[in-house]
């Protein structure tokens, strides 16, 4: 038999649907995460950045993979941590990004997936990760301002893929990061490992280990000086590691 559904319950399913989708959203909301470019403190130091970039022109590819730590979480304490790969925001006030959060929550870890067109809002996707899921990020540029973003799970065998537009984007760095708030706690992520770094730019593609010193080391901290999170020295297959120091 159908039933046919009033008016008003149809109009009140849609607003539950659409409740469920931006409910999607919510932990970014939650947590007030914004993701942005670099805040610079000094030479080679950030407020918001820890990893690497690679400045240059014509930036057309970046990927790199990482594993989902689990946060270290003190009672009632709310925080955030992302590692993720992206174009620019090194030295542009625009950034093409992927990534994940390690956040904590009045105490209460939480972990989802992400991508950005900054300066456009965080967008979460829906797909669940968990501490130790392998991630692999890849932001490429396709031409006429579109970038293809693309975030794979390796462990739970998803991946999300959107191509967005941009032509205000400089494509003038790549970069693997593990961001924080310059105002507020960083989460203890204790040491998360960058992988298979690669990039395209200036012409050449090649991995993190083969820019030299083009690739230049950011360390977090806070504007006393006090270091929050550091990355290692590039290893020869272009992995590295950052390590949180403090909150």
């Amino acid at each position: 038999m159908r039933i046919s559904v009033p008016g008003r319950v149809a109009r009140f399913a849609a607003l539950l649907t659409l409740g469920s989708a931006l409910a999607v959203a919510s932990p970014a909301m939650a947590h007030g995460v914004v993701h942005g470019p670099k805040r610079k403190l000094g030479a080679g130091t950030s407020t918001n950045w820890s990893g690497y970039s690679v400045d240059g022109t014509n930036a057309t590819f970046v990927t790199g993979s990482w594993t989902v730590q689990p946060a270290q979480c003190a009672a009632k304490e709310t925080s955030w941590s992302s590692p993720w790969v992206g174009i620019d925001g090194d030295n542009s006030s625009t950034v093409e990004q992927t990534g994940t959060d390690t956040d904590c929550s009045s105490g209460t870890p939480s972990y989802y997936a992400w991508w950005e067109m900054y300066p456009k809002s965080t967008v979460v996707i829906g797909d669940s990760i968990s501490p130790g899921d392998s991630m692999t990020g890849t932001v490429d540029y396709t031409g006429g301002g579109n970038f293809v973003l693309t975030l794979t799970d390796n462990t739970a065998g998803w991946t999300f893929t959107t191509t967005q537009n941009s032509t205000k984007a400089p494509r003038t760095s790549v970069e693997w990061i593990v961001e924080g708030p310059s105002h507020g706690t960083l989460t203890d992520f204790g040491t998360l490992s960058f992988s298979s770094d690669s990039a395209a730019i200036n012409g050449v593609d090649e991995s993190l280990s083969a820019f030299g010193s083009a690739a230049n080391s950011i360390t977090m901290a806070t504007k006393k000086g006090v270091v929050r999170a550091a990355p290692s020295a590039v290893g020869r297959k272009g992995g590295f590691s950052d390590t949180w120091e403090s909150g």
